[in-house]
């Protein structure tokens, strides 16, 4: 893959572009199950992402930081789950604009079965191509292959059928 330079304000140098929110807040007294059910209520209603990222506070208390990324009209319906589901007395937001490929879906034949992957594109060309995990779990499973194994399968036929 090529380098490409960043690109000027306002520009987008052929990938897509959107708006999204970023949710975060630093907690240090709440228990990892807890958050752990947080994070799949927050995919739940419709976050993009969800991480926590360990840091140390005041008083070198060890603590996380937990981001979540969002459609911007779902910004108070996330803030309203981590405000009821986490200890948090506030929130930052930010309005952040990504840089995106296009993407495309295409079903690649592999001695596994047929396995879905996901193609991003920049300016109609192939930039990244990537398995999708539940395509190659589910043949794992049906195969006896290693999830692995099949997802590396995926990759070079999908590598061998742009080439």
């Amino acid at each position: 893959m090529e380098e490409t330079p960043a690109p000027e304000p306002g520009a987008t140098n052929g990938y897509e572009t959107d708006q999204i929110t970023r949710l975060e807040t630093n907690i240090d007294d709440l228990s990892p199950e807890i958050l752990g059910a947080l994070m799949d209520k927050l995919f739940s209603a419709g976050a993009l992402d969800v991480f926590f990222t360990p840091i140390q506070m005041k008083k070198n208390r060890p603590a996380i930081q937990l981001s979540v990324l969002g459609e911007n009209s779902d910004a108070l319906k996330l803030a309203d789950i981590i405000f009821a589901e986490t200890t948090a007395f506030g929130l930052r937001q930010e309005q952040i604009q990504r840089l995106k490929l296009d993407r495309r879906f295409e079903k690649v034949t592999t001695p596994y079965g047929d396995i879905t992957v996901k193609i991003g594109l920049r300016a109609g060309k192939p930039i990244q191509i990537a398995p999708e995990f539940e395509s190659c779990r589910v043949a794992a499973n049906l195969t006896g292959a290693s999830l692995r194994t099949v997802y590396e399968a995926a990759r070079m036929a999908s590598l061998q059928s742009k080439g």
